[in-house]
């Protein structure tokens, strides 16, 4: 799992297990590294150069021995903080450079359990944003660690603010009395009347977001004209409707 993580903060799946394994043997040789590591010697010090360019291995001489040690986890944080900066500095430049805002829509298309997952993450990217959904109670009870445990909390870190409709079920209920605490208002709607399967999001001022528990599915298609059309109809249906109490 942790290698998993590290992974997805940029390490190659060799140098998270070098990492990890040298965090957990503190000061140590490259021998002894390599052994409990399972990889090569030869390889292990390619690794571990690499790592030090990235600043997460030292080494320190004792007498006639180097040995190696990791360093502060937190640095890995401070380089994605660093590699961020960078790319928001240069990020007006590069859209510039394209014809951005001309093109077709475009379509992403995710697959597997986190397939949903992944177009959340993507609502993520906009924030001191509003997200504007249609919300079936089937995604709360399929990934209530998700929503709960990492997804709402980085929605609020990033003061991104829902307005949502969703169906008047027991579980929708409870997640209605944490609207204030979460910058969140939900209209819930009989089931009778709003019985949908797939989760819908307007977000991000271009992009809709569907997806699919069932199927295993999730989609994001960026378009402009869509997003508004689809926001008309979304600010009619909550004008129509009284707020819950």
């Amino acid at each position: 799992m942790l290698e998993k993580e590290l992974q997805n903060a940029g390490l190659s799946e060799r140098e998270s297990k070098v990492y990890l394994t040298c965090l957990e043997m503190g000061e140590t040789s490259i021998a002894k590294l390599a052994k409990k590591a399972q990889i090569k010697r030869t390889t292990v010090y390619l690794l571990i150069e690499s790592l030090q360019e990235k600043g997460l291995i030292g080494l320190i001489k004792k007498g006639n021995k180097t040995l190696y040690v990791s360093e502060d986890p937190r640095k890995i944080a401070e380089k994605m903080e660093q590699r961020k900066s960078a790319i928001e500095k240069i990020l007006p430049e590069l859209l510039s450079m394209t014809n951005f805002t001309n093109i077709k829509p475009r379509i992403k298309y995710f697959e597997e359990k986190r397939a949903v997952e992944d177009v959340y993450r993507d609502t993520l990217l906009y924030p001191d944003q509003e997200i504007l959904s249609w919300f079936p109670a089937l995604l709360i009870q399929d990934d209530k660690d998700f929503f709960n445990d990492y997804y709402i909390k980085k929605r609020l870190e990033k003061k991104i603010w829902v307005r949502a409709f969703a169906p008047d079920t027991p579980d929708m209920q409870e997640y209605f009395r944490r609207d204030k605490t979460e910058l969140r208002q939900t209209k819930l709607i009989s089931q009778n009347i709003f019985n949908i399967e797939v989760g819908i999001l307007l977000y991000g001022k271009s992009k809709l977001g569907i997806v699919s528990y069932d199927e295993g599915m999730g989609l994001i298609i960026e378009s402009p004209k869509i997003y508004k059309s689809l926001k008309n109809i979304f600010e009619l249906a909550w004008s129509s409707l009284p707020e819950n109490k």
